[in-house]
């Protein structure tokens, strides 16, 4: 979504220059192919003279998931060279912008915005409402029907994912033995299909909503529908707990990182549960501390983990993680409940714990291919 964004945005600045070149640097180029970048790039230049060069090998120093444009004219003169950064769930940055500048809450970490909660007597949802204005609402109300639309055409398709590993798709089969159980077990496995039935979409280049990543992108969707259809929320409420999820995303993005190729998949997959813990938290009634709890515990225990896509594909081991990471959702909500919200390690420590693990990692478990499950060898593209 993000090399897609700044493609139209350097077309659209010189939409009749004579010929036009995309490099690919660091673990965009090393995973542009499985995540479809290239494919992407090349049909915002559809039509154009284009030359796509790849660079898996080089590093840009502001962040690892690169590309530089340049434009010519006639004469072959360069009109412009632009170097954008894609930094996690469609957002861009350049040389000249951070991400930090393009925040829109007024408080910055989570003990303010629960201290201001406390003194307004206020939800997490409604500090958003107050940010964003009444429109949020709109705007959240597509976001769940895209959420709803991608578990819906998931759940629906069979046969192999593309790319070259053969992955054959189990949403529909889940879905399938799922009617044949009952009690938690039904539920369980509809979970699971929930969110197979999300990222096999994503997998397939299918329509789904970042939360916060692609990649992670079957979590939140899975848990929300999960408690709408098994214990009857209405759409108010749903629309409210993706309020706060959003917020405890954004919280990660800017005080830490959602990039997989900056952190690893504690940003990604990570990052997803604890939105989709917050979210399952406070639709089950909890404090504004217990939400917090849960969304700590989404991060806590994601801590470390590694982004290792094997053939760069956001399929092996990706899938599975988001299917695990819903089920553990449901188990922070649980025992956050259980708890009055007291703990000892905050959000605003954990998500900085989390910046600085995912800064110390080699650059082999971020997203290139090249170290984890990533490396194992008998993988090849058919």
């Amino acid at each position: 979504m993000g090399p897609r964004k700044a493609a139209e945005l350097f077309l659209l600045r010189h939409p009749n220059a004579e010929k036009y070149e995309v490099t690919l640097f660091g673990s965009l180029a090393a995973t542009g192919k499985g995540h479809l970048t290239g494919v992407v790039i090349e049909k915002v230049f559809e039509e154009k003279n284009l030359n796509l060069i790849w660079k898996p090998e080089e590093f840009l120093k502001k962040h690892p998931n690169a590309l530089r444009f340049k434009a010519f004219s006639a004469s072959n003169e360069l009109i412009e060279e632009w170097t954008a950064y894609s930094v996690g769930g469609g957002a861009i940055i350049d040389d000249n912008t951070e991400l930090a500048s393009l925040k829109i809450y007024d408080l910055s970490t989570m003990d303010e915005i629960l201290e201001w909660c406390k003194i307004n007597k206020k939800q997490l949802w409604e500090y958003v409402e107050l940010m964003e204005g009444k429109d949020i609402w709109i705007y959240l109300d597509e976001v769940w029907s895209v959420m709803k639309s991608a578990i819906k055409r998931g759940m629906n398709k069979e046969g192999a994912l593309p790319g070259g590993l053969e992955l054959l798709r189990k949403s529909h089969s889940y879905q399938m033995k799922a009617k044949t159980l009952s009690g938690p077990m039904r539920k369980r496995s509809m979970l699971y299909s929930f969110a197979l039935a999300v990222s096999e979409e994503n997998s397939s280049g299918g329509v789904i909503v970042t939360a916060p990543t692609c990649g992670a992108c079957g979590v939140l969707p899975a848990v929300l529908l999960y408690h709408k259809k098994f214990y009857k929320f209405g759409k108010k409420d749903v629309l409210k707990a993706l309020a706060t999820a959003g917020l405890i995303g954004n919280l990660v993005k800017t005080n830490a990182s959602i990039s997989g190729a900056e952190v690893g998949c504690q940003g990604e997959i990570g990052t997803a549960c604890a939105m989709a813990s917050g979210a399952a938290t406070q639709l089950h009634g909890g404090t504004v501390y217990q939400v917090e709890y849960s969304a700590e515990m989404g991060l806590e225990h994601h801590l470390g983990l590694t982004c290792d896509p094997v053939l760069g594909l956001v399929q092996i081991p990706c899938i599975e993680r988001n299917v695990f990471a819903a089920a553990r959702a449901l188990n922070h909500n649980t025992y956050a409940l259980l708890s009055d919200g007291r703990h000892r390690i905050s959000f605003d420590e954990v998500t900085e714990t989390m910046m600085k693990t995912g800064l110390d990692l080699s650059y082999s478990y971020k997203e290139t291919s090249l170290g984890g499950l990533a490396s194992l060898k008998g993988f090849t593209y058919r």
